[in-house]
């Protein structure tokens, strides 16, 4: 596996360099999300609004990291907190499987926990209705509000390994809020993932009816927080890996 690892590597270091592969990617991206691509797709019955390539890197990331917690601002359909919380139950049965024991879901420590603005009845009943409930904590309201910031951070007080994915309102003070609030609780060899950084690469006429668009999204935010914050660097190895992903520039590694 060493030798098959390394030729991975070495052909996602050639991405970088690959204008043509690039380019075509770059390609099917935009045109793609014109095409609201990402809303086909689903997670064990629920709407998840994601590229399949960054639902494969998050599974890859998840896996690799083991967090304890994991923190999701942006609830929607709950597709996302549903992949999170599987996820979680795959590393509890790792676990078990290590150990010899049985793990009892409804008391394991791994837990997702989710804040948005507006969790609409039917998708909260659906999300509570879930096997995978059990796992999940939801928070209604802004995830700027000092209040809210306040009750994240005392969950998070509890674990060890904190993973964090920003995917709410997308304007540039918006997210560099997010990243002041939650960054921090982002665990030494964890990522902060902010999605939809795609945004500042994209014609501004994609967006006719939202508030963000180029110059004013989650990229320019990322760039932003990134000026005073050393302990973070951008991964780009994931997006070179990925090529179609909504989230370049946004894969932050915390490094110390």
């Amino acid at each position: 596996m060493s030798q098959f690892e390394s030729e991975v590597l070495n052909r996602i270091k050639a991405v970088s360099t690959n204008d043509s592969l690039r380019q075509s990617a770059n390609v099917f991206t935009q045109t793609s999300i014109a095409a609201q691509y990402s809303y086909n797709f689903s997670w064990q019955g629920r709407p998840i609004i994601q590229y399949p390539q960054d639902m494969v890197a998050m599974q890859e990331l998840i896996l690799e990291i083991k967090p304890d917690l994991i923190i999701e601002t942006g609830i929607a359909h709950g597709g996302s907190l549903i992949f999170s919380a599987s996820m979680l139950a795959l590393l509890d049965m790792c676990d078990a499987i290590e150990s010899g024991k049985s793990i009892n879901p409804k008391v394991s420590n791994r837990k997702v926990l989710g804040i948005d603005i507006d969790i609409r009845a039917h998708n909260r009943a659906a999300i509570e209705a879930h096997p995978m409930a059990s796992r999940i904590q939801m928070i209604q309201g802004s995830s700027i509000a000092s209040d809210i910031i306040a009750q994240v951070h005392a969950v998070a007080a509890k674990y060890k390994r904190v993973f964090v994915c920003l995917d709410s309102n997308h304007t540039h003070d918006h997210v560099l809020a997010e990243l002041n609030a939650y960054a921090p609780l982002t665990s030494v060899g964890s990522y902060c993932v902010v999605f939809d950084t795609v945004v500042e690469d994209l014609p501004k006429e994609i967006f006719p009816d939202r508030p963000w668009g180029p110059g004013n999204n989650p990229k320019t935010a990322v760039w932003e927080y990134l000026k005073t914050h050393p302990e973070f660097h951008i991964d780009k190895s994931i997006q070179d890996k990925l090529l179609i992903t909504v989230a370049p520039d946004g894969y932050l590694k915390r490094i110390t």
